[in-house]
């Protein structure tokens, strides 16, 4: 029977044709007529309708051609409902908005299984490639531009995956849209060395887990990365410059690890910034069980931002480095950020040496009773430099005049713990389940 089911595999791969296309109304007849696994190479020229993909083809544009294929305004450029679906080197444009409807450059419906979107280019109001409920995509080395005149609220994702298991995100240059890629309800998807800018959120999660981001980098976006109600998300090496609103967000978010990333110049240029909408290298709300380790916060309104019960993470060897604040925490409890002895590198800190030349015994506070206070009366900020409020600070950390709360690093780094970095080539992995202690709480490295 292996032997025989072999061959009756071997005779339908050779039965395959290459089909060449030279208009739509041939296009709309060969993805009629056209047998499962031939592959359709379409001409220069251009394309017109919206085109529906009902088993599994390859349609891809001839070398070194231009095949734009518009959707008028109307609906979603081309529909895929079959698996196996291999679409690339198309431009593709004109698609609709509607995002009731999804109205997509490419729509991948439930059954759009293994399919490969790459190498295209779109330019268009709504979602450039949505998925809903299927696996194992591949969304690879695409150009995907959305409409800069439209309020970004009103445009659509450039690639939109809901309830999609194991997708591959890789290589895309993305901008103008709403988010770069948002994933809901998803699982194990790897997202890597793609660029964002000019756009909401680089990369936005929401309710899923064990996934891994790693290799991107946004500019010139209102937040880098949003992890929102999700788990057991491995965030690492990414970078993200010029955010308005934050580099990293947390936000109820647990059991995830954010190591060497790099957030700078997240900030807000507003001349009356209203409370709260600095702009942060990380902002932690609500989140708990998170390893911040070996990240880089620089040049930010505030380097880390935690607020409304985000006091249950693990936050050491990380870099902060001239953020005009570099602690805001609102709450009420004393929290330590060090672990097994090192702490965080704070440019802000002078300090000298233990046992440990690297390491200082003499513990330092980034967040005090006065900084609270200052946050509370911004009107106040001019006296912070004064010698009464130094005299103040002083004698807060010798004597303990006010009751503590706050952030203490008992074991403050004399020198950066070392550079993160983007990475260029790496086995992709999602973050294995030895890194977790027994009770679900990342325990470091």
């Amino acid at each position: 029977m292996s032997v025989w089911g072999g061959l009756l595999l071997f005779s339908g791969f050779v039965q395959a044709e290459i089909i060449h296309v030279d208009t739509t109304d041939t296009l709309i007849m060969q993805l009629q007529q056209a047998q499962p696994y031939d592959q359709l190479i379409l001409a220069s020229g251009l394309y017109q309708g919206q085109f529906i993909v009902d088993k599994p083809l390859s349609i891809i544009g001839a070398n070194d051609s231009e095949v734009i294929v518009d959707a008028s305004g109307v609906g979603s450029a081309i529909t895929v409902s079959a698996s196996d679906v291999e679409i690339s080197g198309l431009r593709i444009r004109n698609w609709g908005n509607d995002h009731y409807e999804q109205d997509s450059g490419v729509r991948l419906l439930e059954g759009a299984n293994d399919a490969q979107i790459s190498g295209n280019q779109f330019r268009g109001d709504g979602f450039g490639i949505s998925a809903d409920s299927l696996s194992d995509i591949n969304i690879v080395a695409n150009t995907i531009v959305g409409n800069a005149e439209l309020f970004t609220l009103d445009r659509g994702d450039g690639i939109y995956l809901l309830n999609v298991l194991s997708p591959t995100v890789s290589g895309n240059i993305i901008s103008h849209v709403r988010d770069g890629v948002y994933i809901e309800t998803g699982r194990l998807s790897r997202v890597f060395d793609n660029q964002f800018s000019r756009l909401q959120y680089g990369i936005h999660y929401m309710y899923s887990k064990e996934d891994e981001v790693f290799n991107n980098v946004s500019r010139y976006v209102d937040g880098g990365y949003a992890l929102m109600s999700s788990k057991l998300i491995h965030l690492h090496h990414n970078r993200v410059s010029q955010a308005l609103d934050f580099g990293v967000l947390l936000n109820m978010t647990s059991l995830s690890l954010v190591e060497s990333n790099e957030s700078e110049w997240a900030v807000n240029p507003s001349e009356n910034v209203e409370l709260g909408r600095e702009g942060k290298g990380i902002f932690i709300y609500g989140a708990k069980d998170n390893l911040v380790w070996n990240n880089l916060f620089a040049d930010n309104d505030i380097g880390i931002y935690m607020a409304m019960g985000g006091e249950g993470n693990r936050i050491f060897e990380n870099r902060f480095i001239s953020n005009q604040a570099q602690v805001k925490y609102v709450g009420e409890a004393l929290l330590e950020w060090s672990h097994n002895g090192r702490g965080n590198y704070w440019s802000s800190f002078t300090g000298w040496s233990g046992s440990d030349a690297n390491v200082s015994h003499q513990a330092y506070r980034p967040n005090d009773n006065l900084d609270r206070l200052f946050w509370l009366y911004p009107e106040a900020n001019f006296l912070m430099g004064s010698p009464i409020v130094m005299l103040l600070k002083w004698a807060q950390s010798e004597f303990d005049i006010v009751e503590e709360t706050g952030i203490i690093d008992s074991f403050p780094l004399l020198k950066p713990s070392r550079h993160s970095g983007l990475i260029r080539a790496v086995a992709p992995h999602v973050a294995q389940e030895k890194t977790r202690s027994s009770g679900g709480t990342f325990y470091g490295k």
